[in-house]
């Protein structure tokens, strides 16, 4: 094509226009789709990760440029976050409030046409999913920087709910305030987590100036909207909710700085072939047991990427292990391995099958 700026502006107008007409072709699809899935299931998840998966490894491999690949994900999941919405409502329970981390972790995996339900506590999150008043629930479960979160451990030790999948959040800590200007800060707000890595910089940087703990970073740049003194450490997200400007963006000491989400719902999701499976069991008390609890999966060839383990608070010294192994359980060498375990245990739970973060 050859012509003035205007011709090409004309040009992507029209395609627009067509980009238009086909999502709406498309949301008629999924209209249908819905309608299907709910005579079939009444109760099924809407959301099928190992589809989406498929939708986005496809057009990856047959784009040819100069559109970016990677833009390929944040772009779909938007279309297929509208797309589900028109479905049904997409209902996520999460540790609130608005602008955490766990905020961004969901807004990452089911796109901004999801309903958002803030929740104060993880047990409060599990309880929302457990009543059926959300579809999923997101939780953190560790750090890279802060370890694992052991709460989110022990409520899988009452809790019947499954892991439908995982959320790798990197996580970028930036300093904000009204003006945007550091010579004005006399104080800064911010979680307990959040300045434990950030300790270094604040030390090098603002040595005078008091930090003082809050709930959440998201409290913290709620506080900076009418105290233009006060600053607060807090992700992108919070200062574009909050009207904040970044004086310093990504302060944190580690810039390996990445938290694990859980996903938890009532419905186990489909096997997509790239799967991760979460087990939590007790040992019987003896010499060994802890090595012969792993050697099945060292037999079968199955590669276990965690295990933590938490006391079981029912007997003094009796202890829970939560382990992550690659594969589904409905493989014949994960189901093999699990009931050869099964037998040395008190007790087994499959935590779930789920995708593995790509």
């Amino acid at each position: 094509m050859s012509g003035d700026l205007s011709d090409y502006r004309k040009e992507i107008d029209r395609i627009d226009d067509e980009m238009l007409r086909l999502l709406n072709e498309r949301s008629k699809s999924v209209i249908e789709i819905g309608k299907l899935k709910k005579q079939q299931d009444a109760d099924a998840n809407l959301h099928t990760p190992a589809r989406e998966a498929a939708i986005i490894e496809r057009l990856v491999r047959q784009n040819s440029g100069p559109f970016p690949s990677e833009a390929i994900r944040p772009v779909y999941r938007e279309i297929m976050s509208a797309s589900l919405s028109l479905e049904g409502p997409q209902k996520v329970a999460y540790l609130g409030p608005r602008a955490t981390f766990t905020h961004m972790a969901c807004m990452q995996k089911f796109g901004s046409s999801a309903q958002y339900i803030p929740a104060n506590s993880i047990k409060d999150v599990f309880g929302e999913v457990e009543r059926g008043r959300a579809n999923f629930g997101v939780v953190p479960i560790e750090n890279t920087t802060e370890g694992v979160v052991n709460h989110t451990l022990d409520m899988f030790i009452d809790s019947n709910l499954l892991i439908y999948g995982e959320i790798l959040q990197e996580v970028s800590h930036h300093l904000m305030s009204k003006s945007g200007l550091m010579e004005e800060v006399k104080k800064i707000h911010s979680h307990p987590h959040a300045i434990a890595q950030c300790r270094s910089w604040l030390e090098t940087n603002l040595p005078n100036v008091p930090v003082s703990e809050v709930a959440s970073t998201a409290r913290a740049a709620e506080l900076c909207v009418d105290n233009p003194s006060l600053a607060a450490i807090a992700s992108e997200l919070a200062s574009q909710l909050y009207g904040l400007k970044v004086i310093k963006a990504r302060i944190e000491d580690n810039m390996n700085n990445v938290t694990r989400f859980l996903i938890l719902s009532q419905k186990p999701p489909q096997r997509t072939g790239k799967d991760k499976t979460s087990l939590m069991l007790s040992v019987k008390d003896k010499v060994g047991a802890l090595y012969d609890l792993l050697r099945p999966f060292a037999s079968h060839g199955l590669s276990m990427t965690k295990i933590e383990s938490r006391p079981s608070r029912r007997k003094a010294w009796e202890y829970i292990f939560f382990v992550d192994i690659e594969g589904h359980i409905e493989e014949d060498r994960v189901k093999k391995a699990v009931e050869e375990i099964t037998g040395r245990c008190l007790f087994m739970k499959v935590l779930g099958s789920y995708p593995a973060h790509n």
